[in-house]
Parts: structure tokens; C-alpha cells; sequence
């Protein structure tokens, strides 16, 4: 049986889906060229980023390990707790306006390059599928060819290969939530005694599975938003890949005189991942993987045309006139990214090792006797080092006749833990002369900032 032919691109219906609505599998051929081997580059280190980064140590910890059990997160050297979560507004906020100014300048650049989507299909899956059952053509010819020993055996090894590597990315997505040495173990039990992350585990690999071995294409197109956002973010400035119109219209055969350099060999479409034909214009499909700027210039190569037929540029360019770089989306972009970079560096400063709060104890404001007159405050020291932390605990700028008590000289606080102790302030009734602030010092042993905290002793009106 011959293989049937992909489908003829188009504007008026996605390329993948046949007119009765089934599926149309896509079998992007193979292509060299200079930005197929930097998209290869590109995404190896990339996955070698997302498989290193837990291994590598910085400040005692991974380099990200997001500890969601312990309350502990550690970006980079940083550690942030629970209550330091809300840095992570500014640092997502600001990924997002990030992707929007690469938008606004470069496109679906991130799609195509840097998507990890996109570097998992492209450069491991199919990778293994061309690698087992050939280029486009051989593929096609495999669909179409009765079930033999053969076909059965090609696909059972390929799916098998799929199956382990969504297994191998789901681990190590999982060791950015759990510590290695902790992740080790559990793969050393049964999988009862840890079934929650088991499930998780499993019914991760398996969803990777499903997108990377069947869904593919279709979750670009049908399940990002990133697509659909493209119209908003760019604008005839913005940089693409598009068809020179000028230059490649009227289409023909290369021996045919007064015609355009584009000899309509369809090329372009064989490699498209989405099935696309760029000529047609930009398109809600099109990633921006420069493939069809490989294929292209090896055309022309061949015919010693100048490369550049379909190329980077901006529409704009595309049509003769020149590209604008600054503009007002560019500008706007740049402000927002330049206010979100100050706030987030501010929050930054004000992440520390260690942190003090003084709570007054609910009830009575003060306790009076003929005496005395007391204050009662719940004192609470977190440390977020993996040791154990000492503070010595006294008052400033207080009264001498102040006394501190319900703690000893010094107060422990357990590695990556908290202490609260409830603390009692007290001042001869004979010395007071009404309300007045102070301040509480907390200075840990190992070194660091002085914790201070300002808080008002009250007391009957003098």
C-alpha cells in the first residue's frame, strides 16, 4: 500500500487534520544546515542544564531544589522559606514580561529554540524515531505497510525507548522537589511505601509519553496559549521567518526564464514540524525552528542563488522597507522589565539567614502589681542554616530598671528550624514614668546580622 500524501497546507484549516477531522500524523524530513546545528547545540546544553541542575551544590544545597515538605527553597544559592514566597510573584511576573520583550524583538524565538517541549521532541524523541525507522519517506512507508514481524519489531523498540526516556525525564523533574540522596532511597523501597510520589511519578512519565509520542504537534497548536498570544506580542517589526514574496514570486521550474527563485519543490513543507508552508505568510503554527530556512538555503546553494529566500527578518523587511527597533511596545516592555528587576533585587536584600518576630501575648496589654509592671511578648527566631544556631537575646536603648526573663542567656535554635519561647519584660513600678518603646536584639554566634525588632512597653498612664 502507498502511502497516502501529507496534506497540501493551507489557511483555511490546520495542515495536521484531514477534512473528515482525523488525525493527519506529520513526518518532518530531516535537514542540515547552519541553524539546525546551533538549534542541536542549543538544546543539548539545555537538557544537560535541566539534568545537572540538581547536582550541582552551591551554599551546601542544589542549585535549585524546591523542598515543598521541609518549607525550604533553594534557588541558586538562595534559600527562601514559606514566608518568603512572595518574591515569587516578581520572579514570575518578570519571566512573563521577559517573554514578552523576547516576543516583541525576536518572535517565537523561545518556541523554537528554547521551549522544553520543543527540545524534548525535537532533539530526543525524534531523534530516536528517525534514528529506527529512517527519514520521512521510510516513515510514511512504515505507516502504510501491513503489520509484519518487522513493523512490529521497529515500533515496540521505539516505544519502548519513549517510554523510558519520559520515565528518565519525569525522575528528574522529580529531584527538583525531593533531595537526591532522599530520591536514591526511595527508588531502593517498594514502590507502597512512597505511593503518592510513585502515582505522581507515573502519571507524569505517562502524560510526557502521550504528548512526545503521539500528541506532539498538537499540544502547540491546540493546548499552548503561547501560539494564540503571538498576534498581541508582535507587531511588522518584530523579527520572523517569513518568504521574500518579491523575490521568490513567480514560482517554477528553475530552467524556466523571467520566473522567481522559488521552484515550488515544496521543501520548506516536508520539514516543517508543524506541516506548514511558510510562503503562505505567518502562521498561529509556526514555531519559528528555522528549519525551513535550512532547507531553503540548500536549495538555492544548489541552484547558486543567494541564500535568504525565506529568512529571519520582519515583515517589515520582508517588504523592502526598513526595521524599526525602537518603538513603543519595545519601550514599555523595557520599563516594565527595568521596575520589576529594582523590586525584585529589593526583596532580595531584605532575604536573610536568619529572622526574629516579637508578637505581643494575647489578653491583658500589661500586668501591674504594686511592684512591678510586666509585658509578655511570644518570641519567635527562625534559622535557615543547616546547623544549629545560637543567639544571645538583650534590650536596646531600654530603661536600666528593664529586666528580661522566661529565657536564659541564650537561646539554640535547631538547623533549618524554628524557636518560640515566650519572653517577659519587667520594670520596677517606682522607675516608670509611662509607655515607651525599645528594642529587642537577637545576635546569632555564627556570624550575621543583628536581628532587631522595635516593640512599645505599655503600662498604666504616668
Amino acid at each position: 500500500m502507498a502511502p497516502a500524501p501529507p496534506n497540501r497546507p493551507n489557511l483555511q484549516s490546520v495542515a495536521t487534520i484531514n477534512r473528515d477531522g482525523s488525525r493527519c500524523f506529520p513526518h518532518p524530513s530531516d535537514v542540515s544546515g547552519r541553524f539546525t546545528r546551533a538549534r542541536r547545540l542549543t538544546g543539548t546544553l539545555l537538557i544537560a542544564v535541566y539534568v545537572l541542575l540538581p547536582w550541582i551544590p552551591l551554599n551546601g544545597h542544589p542549585a535549585v531544589l524546591l523542598d515543598v515538605t521541609a518549607g525550604r527553597f533553594h534557588l541558586f544559592g538562595a534559600t527562601l522559606l514559606v514566608q518568603d514566597l512572595w518574591l515569587l510573584f516578581f520572579l514570575v511576573s518578570g519571566i512573563g514580561f521577559s517573554l514578552f520583550y523576547v516576543s516583541a524583538l525576536l518572535g517565537r524565538i523561545w518556541c523554537g529554540w528554547a521551549c522544553p517541549y520543543t527540545v524534548f521532541l525535537d532533539h530526543v524523541f525524534r531523534r530516536i524515531e528517525r534514528t529506527i525507522e529512517g527519514d520521512a519517506p521510510a516513515r510514511r512507508r512504515l505507516d502504510a505497510a501491513p503489520w509484519t514481524p518487522r513493523k512490529i519489531a521497529l515500533r515496540a523498540l521505539k516505544h519502548t525507548l519513549f517510554a523510558l526516556c519520559a520515565l528518565a525525564i519525569a525522575h528528574v523533574g522529580l529531584s527538583y522537589f525531593i533531595p537526591l540522596s532522599q530520591l536514591y532511597a526511595y527508588l531502593h523501597h517498594s514502590p507502597l511505601h512512597h505511593a503518592a510520589i510513585f502515582t505522581g511519578v507515573t502519571l507524569y512519565a505517562t502524560a510526557l509519553y502521550f504528548c512526545f509520542a503521539w500528541f506532539r504537534e498538537q499540544f502547540c497548536i491546540v493546548l499552548c496559549p503561547y501560539g494564540r498570544l503571538q498576534s498581541a506580542l508582535t507587531d511588522d517589526d518584530t523579527l520572523v521567518i517569513g518568504y521574500d514574496h518579491q523575490r521568490g514570486e513567480p514560482r517554477g521550474k528553475s530552467t524556466q526564464p523571467n520566473l522567481g527563485h522559488c521552484i515550488d519543490c515544496q521543501r520548506c513543507v516536508h520539514v516543517c514540524p508543524t506541516s506548514i508552508d511558510i510562503r503562505n505568510g505567518l502562521q498561529m503554527e509556526c514555531i519559528g525552528c528555522a528549519a525551513c530556512i535550512d532547507a531553503c538555503d540548500s536549495i538555492m546553494d544548489k541552484l547558486q542563488r543567494p541564500r535568504g529566500l525565506i529568512r529571519y527578518d520582519s515583515l517589515r523587511g520582508l517588504s523592502g522597507q526598513p526595521r524599526r527597533l525602537i518603538r513603543p511596545r519595545i519601550v514599555l516592555y523595557t520599563a516594565l522589565l527595568l521596575l520589576g528587576a529594582a523590586v525584585l533585587s529589593w526583596g532580595l536584600t531584605r532575604v536573610h539567614s536568619f529572622e526574629m518576630s516579637l508578637v505581643r501575648l494575647r489578653g491583658l496589654p500589661y500586668l501591674a502589681d504594686p511592684g512591678h509592671i510586666r509585658n509578655q511578648f511570644t518570641l519567635r527566631l527562625l534559622s535557615k542554616n543547616d546547623q544549629p544556631t545560637t543567639f544571645h537575646v538583650s534590650t536596646e536603648n531600654a530603661p536600666p530598671s528593664l529586666t528580661l526573663s522566661g529565657l536564659g542567656e541564650t537561646l539554640t535554635v535547631p538547623g533549618g528550624s524554628q524557636l518560640q519561647q515566650t519572653l517577659m519584660l519587667s520594670i520596677d513600678r517606682a522607675t516608670y514614668r509611662g509607655p515607651f518603646k525599645f528594642t529587642i536584639a537577637a545576635t546569632p554566634d555564627a556570624g550575621g546580622p543583628t536581628l532587631r525588632r522595635e516593640v512599645a512597653f505599655l503600662g498604666p498612664d504616668s
